[in-house]
This record gives structure tokens, sequence and C-alpha cells, in this order.
């Protein structure tokens, strides 16, 4: 049998090097200041600062708007690190990574220019928005409305929900009906780049028509809000369609689906971070914990329940990373991609309960960590699509690739 002859890695030196520095901030700045934020459901502005001078906010921007130009694999190692500390932390970044990307996908010249350089720095942050209170996973069933006035200017109608950054965004990616007869339904969908001010529940003067009501209370991913977006005769210019609207009026539907594949490498990146951070802990806690007279780490319950979260650590880092390069070499991962996020949010929901388990009494407490990571966890089976609807993808995806 033949032996390679090159140590085997997962990160080439320039990732090693970045994940090392973004693991470092995390065990710095991020786990030793959550819990505070996390209690008192408080923005962690200190720390976004921070990750604006280490550039995060531009990982995957070209270098010719200033970003970094990094990869989508490079993005989910960093995602995974920040996630280990706090996955509300790197929902900061995740929405505006997914502007990000519509932008340099989709939108034209002139909006890049426009965008992406202050993007890049953090200077302009953007949410996106789909979801509406009465749909949830059935994206086709939107209401929200956009018409062409006289002036040339679309007015929009209606109201969004579970916006991450609502709020502080200055560019909300929205995506509402522009073609009410349209048949199938996707063909009638618009993305609009929604200007805001950032901070302002009334926005006025250009931006008139743009609330944001008070952030919606959670179980668990605190501290970065999740809000409705009310649209009452807001005014958005035809440039602002997402490429143009010549190019891109009535095409929103197949934007936001291309966005979303790479979101959910996202979410499964998400999952592994908080996997790892419970196996961590769980490996702490049952070394340091005596019954019976010897570390619990020596029962064999506890071994099994160890060696189970390690292992879906692991599965659930190899699926996340093999979606994220198949994007990477311009190959579809929409299969990929499902099968990541789908493992990957389970996986982080089991480590999560396994090392509730293994904490005993004190993981129901708020003296330990576990009990926010518990808290957080469930959000991962939610975003970006339910279990359930990626077990439907994954499902369409295999008959449409080995159809007999």
């Amino acid at each position: 049998m033949a032996v390679a002859t090159t140590p085997y890695t997962e990160k080439t030196d320039e990732q090693q090097a970045i994940t090392e520095m973004v693991r470092q901030f995390a065990d710095e700045q991020i786990l030793p200041n959550a819990e505070h934020f996390d209690h008192e459901d408080e923005f962690p502005q200190d720390i976004v600062e921070q990750m604006k001078e280490l550039g995060l906010f531009g990982v995957t921007i070209p270098e010719e708007y200033g970003g970094m130009g990094l990869d989508l694999t490079t993005y989910a190692m960093i995602v995974e690190e920040l996630s280990r500390g706090w996955i509300s932390i790197s929902g900061v970044i995740n929405t505006h990574f997914i502007g990000s990307y519509l932008l340099m996908k989709f939108g034209n010249d002139e909006q890049k220019q426009k965008y992406l350089p202050r993007m890049a720095t953090g200077e302009i942050r953007a949410a996106f928005s789909l979801s509406e209170p009465e749909l949830g996973s059935d994206v086709q069933a939107i209401k929200t409305s956009a018409k062409k006035g006289d002036d040339g200017k679309y007015e929009i109608n209606g109201q969004k929900m579970w916006v991450t950054n609502g709020l502080r965004s200055d560019l909300v990616f929205t995506l509402v009906k522009t073609d009410p007869e349209a048949d199938p339904r996707h063909r009638g969908m618009t993305c609009f780049i929604c200007e805001k001010e950032p901070g302002v529940s009334e926005n006025t003067g250009e931006y008139a028509g743009l609330n944001v009501p008070p952030k919606i209370k959670k179980m668990g991913y605190k501290g970065v809000e999740s809000t409705e977006l009310v649209f009452d005769g807001y005014r958005c210019p035809a440039e602002n369609i997402l490429g143009g609207e010549q190019a891109g009026l009535n095409k929103g539907f197949a934007q936001m689906m291309d966005a979303l594949e790479v979101g959910r490498v996202n979410v499964a990146a998400r999952g592994v971070g908080i996997a790892q951070r419970a196996l961590e802990l769980a490996l702490k806690y049952s070394q340091e914990r005596k019954t019976f007279g010897k570390p619990i780490a020596e029962h064999q319950a506890i071994q099994f329940k160890l060696a189970d979260m390690g292992t879906q650590v692991d599965a659930a880092r190899l699926l996340t990373l093999r979606a994220a390069r198949l994007k990477d070499a311009g190959e579809r991962s929409d299969l990929e991609a499902g099968m990541a996020k789908l493992f990957a949010s389970e996986a982080g929901r089991f480590c999560v309960e396994e090392c509730l388990r293994i904490h005993g009494g004190y993981g129901y407490s708020k003296e330990y960590e576990i009990e926010r990571l518990y808290r957080d966890a469930p959000l991962l089976l939610i975003g970006e699509g339910t279990s359930e609807i990626q077990r439907m993808v994954i499902g369409r995806k295999l008959l449409q690739r080995h159809k007999i």
C-alpha cells in the first residue's frame, strides 16, 4: 500500500493562521464577555468594533473593494471559531456575508462600487429578509409587494419577520412580489437593496416608510437583534433592484435561493462551532467532577457520550468543508449544503444536550456556560430552512441526480 509523502492537513498555512487568530480572539474577547451580553440581551458593540479592525466583515469581499478576497471554505472555518465563542457573534456577520455574496454575484458594477468598499470595513452592515409572519418555510407565499410609480420608483408595502440585524443594518436585501400574476409564483419576485438609517426605529426623509418594531424577545440567540420590518409606502429607486432593473426585475427568487445555498454552509459551520464548544466543556468537566471516588470521565457511560459527541463534531465539520469546497470549485452544492446544514445543526443540538447531561444539575444552572449553549442551539434547527425542509431538499436532489 502506498504511503502519502506529505502530512495530512485540513487547512492551508493561510487558513491555519487566520483560524488561530480568530480562535485567540474568541478565547480572549468573546468567551469572557458572552455571559454578560447574553444575560442583558445587549448588543456586543465593543466586540463588533474589534471584528471590524480584524477585517472580518470583508473576509469574502474581493481585494479590489478592500476585502480579503478569501473563499467560502476559509469563511466557514472562521464562522466555526466565532460560533465556538458565541453564535450571536457569528450572527452579526452572517447576514452581512449573505448581502455581500448577493452583491458580488448578482450586483451590477455601480452597486458593487457603491456598497462593497464600505461593507468590507464594516462601515455599513447588511441584512437580508425573506420570511414573513404567515409564510414560514413557504417562501413563494410572500405578500410584501412592490409597485412601480409614475416617478420610476417602486413603492414597497408589507411586513417582514425574523430579520437578524434588522435594526442596526444600513442595507436590507429584501425579497418582494413584483408580478402578482406570475405563474409559477417565484417568477414574479424581485430582490431590492433597501437602504435605511442604522439604529433608527422609524425612518424619515428619503427612507420614510420603513419602520422597525421593538426586537423580538427570544429564548436564546440574544445580543444580536431579530426584528420585524414594516414597509408602509417605502419608496425604493429602480436602480436599487439587485443587478439593476433590466437584469434583476422578477429574478429575485433564484438570487435568494443561490444565496441560501452558501447560507446553509454558514449555518452548518455555526453548528460545528457550538458542538465543538460543547465537547470541550464536556471533556473538561468530566475530568474534574468525581463520583464514587473517581473522575466521571472514567465511567464507561460518560465515555460513550464523549465518543458520540466527538464523532458527530468531526463528521459535521467534514460535511461542512465538503459543501464549501464544492461551491468554491464552482460546482453545484445544493445537495451537499443541505446535508451539511441538516447534520451539523442536529449535531450541535445533540452535543449540547449530551454536555448538559454530563454536567448533571449544574448544567441546568446559569453558573455554567452550557446553559447558554442549550438555549442557543435550537435556533440552528430552524434558521435557513428547518431540518424537515432540508430533508425534503436532500431527498428531491438525490432523486434528480440518480434518476433512472
